[in-house]
């Protein structure tokens, strides 16, 4: 039987994303961790975390899930007790992405329009604190995943695959988790992250309309520092956001739609237009764990320096290495 259009579009796409994917979120970090784009400690660490989100995104969601368990379903990740951990990951991965997103737009929002918190809150303290804080609490509220399934059939006694189980879809506490995980999954981040960029653009507008008016016609023409620092800090904090927001608009009306989906194996209708729409939802989820890389190369002319400078220092030593050896 031929697989459908989406499974083939699938199938050339994930090992896309993944080539790229992997080695951008590692590249980014390594830029990061140099400390030399220019950029606050605390903004700092929220984009490493964001990348270190993103890459356990493609190794576990896009690799892991996407890849091996659904070209080579006899591995060993389609064991029952690994599908159960691999979909436990998952969840949280793809949720520390969603959340570090808007933990570093909030930190955006306090820099500009809430000065009076800005040198309390703005800080690697606060960053740190944030970033574990959230980590530690997506992992507990991710436990139910480990007990959600049941095997799809058992083959000499082995358990293979996994499927929601009716008993705990049915419970109350299934139905509880399944409501929660898609309010802090989806609507809640959209909704903070959508208030934090209004309230920002609003503020940005008052204060430039202020700022010309103090300066004058006559000084209009003149760089204005402030103005500039202030416009390169609100395009790298709307082409994240925004990027984030239009790259998940699929996946979250899907989800509200047909409620929370990403079993192991589908084994329904892959011509429904359900299914075709959570996986296009999919792609394009994922895709957003690769943009932030091209995002940050695009509005950050430091960070594209540093990034030439660490992909030629590998050439560079190789090269003094031969000299020497000459």
């Amino acid at each position: 039987m031929a697989q459908p259009t989406i499974r083939h579009v699938a199938i050339v796409l994930y090992p896309i994303l993944a080539a790229f994917g992997v080695p951008a979120n590692l590249l980014t970090m390594v830029v990061l961790f140099r400390g030399n784009c220019g950029l606050s400690k605390g903004i700092s660490h929220y984009m490493v975390a964001m990348a270190m989100a993103d890459l356990v995104v493609m190794m576990v969601c896009v690799i892991g899930y996407h890849i091996v368990m659904y070209q080579f379903p006899t591995s060993f990740l389609s064991y029952t007790s690994a599908c159960k951990v691999a979909t436990y990951f998952k969840s949280t991965s793809l949720q520390s992405s969603v959340w570090f997103t808007v933990l570093f737009t909030g930190d955006r929002f306090v820099a500009i329009c809430c000065q009076k918190l800005k040198a309390k809150f703005c800080t690697v303290k606060t960053a740190v604190a944030g970033i574990i804080t959230v980590a530690i609490l997506l992992h507990f509220q991710n436990v139910p995943y480990l007990f959600e399934f049941k095997p799809v059939r058992i083959v000499k006694g082995i358990q293979w695959g996994c499927q929601p189980s009716s008993w705990f879809m049915t419970s109350l506490v299934g139905i509880t988790f399944s409501f929660l995980q898609s309010i802090l999954t989806v609507i809640i981040p959209f909704f903070l992250i959508a208030l934090f960029n209004c309230l920002t653009i609003r503020r940005i507008l008052l204060a430039s309309k202020v700022r010309r008016g103090l300066r004058g016609h006559s000084s209009q023409t003149q760089k204005d520092p402030e103005m500039e620092s202030r416009r390169k800090s609100i395009i790298l904090l709307f082409s994240v956001s925004g990027s984030f927001i239009l790259l998940w608009l699929t996946v979250t009306g899907s989800s509200l739609l047909t409620g929370p989906a990403g079993t192991a194996h589908y084994d329904g209708d892959y011509d429904d237009s359900a299914y075709v729409a959570t996986e296009a939802g999919y792609m394009l989820m994922y895709l957003s764990s690769c943009t932030n890389t091209c995002i940050y190369t695009a509005t950050q002319a430091k960070f594209r320096e540093e990034m030439l400078l660490v992909l030629k220092s590998p050439w560079t030593l190789f090269s003094i290495l031969v000299k020497k050896h000459r």
